[in-house]
């Protein structure tokens, strides 16, 4: 299964058995990107962390 990193456009060869939601990190740019969907295999930039406050 391959996906395009919407960062800068490589290809990236998704592992067998990756699910939707999986992190996956570009090889050639290093964005951290989440798997949005299986069929077709799509990429989307994965929300950063946000500290929670205790709020």
């Amino acid at each position: 299964m391959q996906a395009e990193c919407p960062e800068c456009g490589a290809t990236i060869t998704l592992p067998a058995g990756t699910m939707a939601n999986e992190i996956v990190a570009c090889p050639d740019c290093g964005a951290e990107l989440e798997v949005v969907s299986l069929d077709p295999p799509t990429l989307a930039l994965a929300p950063e962390v946000e500290e929670d406050w205790g709020e």
